[in-house]
């Protein structure tokens, strides 16, 4: 079925034209590079999967209840609307957001795979165009992965909301080789890993738990390949050139925490603008939400070496500033360790029956033998 007939919205025009500039810059360097990036790209071939054989499809997905999201969690509980609803009303609803959720996911993956082939033109250096070609391989398996999930379980997507559009959009008009690297794979990836991660470690649905656990194994590579590329480019640039920088992840920063509301969704249900935003921000579930949906983001900028006292200030206003002493490769870590627990569990799964399968033959042949 074509996207365009599951649209929650009209998405408009089908395609978004993005005018870029700057350099496409070649390197006849071929026999020199850094050993931990190249160590990277190395981990990047190594850890390739295909998503149509990783991730088991023949799970069966409620999509009136998706994720098993929890009734509290949801924008409209405690108000009168929630009460006016029947059970119908409410899977539906549960329905659209997860749609709008994984939409966003979808919309960001592409724009990642843009962005990651947009590096592999413009940066200088061997090394990274090298590790950089393995991430658009990455993020185009997201994206497939993820279509996936809202064309067959879900039925429904989400046009890309307007603040993610607004980013995508600077990160990529941007004629300075390193935007890219810092508008999506610290601010949109650091983010978007943030909201997999919460989904993952509470649903109780396996299905969207491996999408999200795999996802989530290989974006770790590709936010640690942001931190050294910018972490040693950062070092040579003067202060008007980091407080520019700072500028754009404060912008950044305040797009993406005013994006994570889903308005669009409590509008489809008949609710002005106005009080959907207003519902929105009451929502004590979604302020948790879009406050730890930072935890990836600040220790990573601070990492990098942008950590003026405006940028501070901001994550002040915020109520993120204290997010910055995060222990960023530790949160790697465990992201890579839960993917690969998650495979160990299947395969163990797998082989039992196998072998259950085996047994059963040999008992079924010694009857029909005796």
């Amino acid at each position: 079925m074509p996207t365009s007939e599951i649209y929650a919205m009209d998405p408009s025009d089908p395609h978004w034209q993005v005018p870029s500039t700057g350099a496409a810059r070649f390197s006849w360097e071929y026999d020199d590079g850094r050993e931990r990036l190249l160590a990277l790209y190395q981990k990047g071939k190594d850890k390739q999967w295909d998503g149509q054989k990783r991730i088991d499809w023949s799970i069966e997905v409620d999509p009136h209840d998706p994720l098993g999201t929890p009734d509290e969690a949801m924008t409209l509980y405690g108000t009168p609307y929630w009460d006016k609803m029947t059970d119908r009303d409410k899977g539906e609803l549960r329905q659209h957001f997860t749609s709008w959720q994984f939409s966003q996911f979808l919309h960001g993956e592409q724009g990642a795979m843009i962005c990651a082939a947009r590096i592999v033109e413009s940066v200088p250096d061997l090394d990274a165009k090298f590790y950089s070609a393995t991430q658009a391989m990455d993020e185009a398996r997201h994206a497939e992965v993820y279509g996936r999930f809202l064309h067959e379980k879900i039925g429904m997507v989400y046009p890309i909301n307007d603040n993610l559009q607004a980013l995508l959009g600077d990160t990529l008009r941007d004629s300075r080789w390193d935007m890219p690297y810092l508008g999506m794979q610290v601010l949109i990836e650091g983010l978007a890993l943030a909201a997999f991660g919460m989904i993952r470690d509470t649903t109780d649905k396996p299905l969207p738990k491996q999408i999200l656990a795999y996802v989530m194994q290989d974006e770790a590579r590709h936010v640690a390949f942001g931190r050294m590329a910018l972490r040693d480019y950062y070092k040579q640039l003067t202060d008007a050139e980091l407080r520019e920088r700072e500028e754009f992840v404060i912008e950044g920063c305040y797009l993406m925490r005013d994006r994570l509301r889903g308005v669009e969704v409590l509008e489809n249900f008949g609710i002005p603008k106005a009080e959907a935003e207003e519902l929105s921000e009451r929502s004590e579930f979604l302020q948790l939400f879009r406050k730890l949906l930072f935890s990836r983001i600040v220790p990573c900028v601070k990492d990098i070496g942008l950590w003026g006292e405006r940028l501070q200030r901001a994550y002040v206003d915020m109520g993120v500033l204290e997010m910055g002493d995060s222990n960023l490769d530790l949160l790697m870590a465990q992201d890579e360790e839960i993917a690969e627990r998650l495979d160990a569990e299947r395969f163990a799964v797998e082989e039992r029956e196998r072998v259950a399968e085996v047994e059963e033959a040999i008992e079924e042949g010694q009857r029909h033998g005796g």
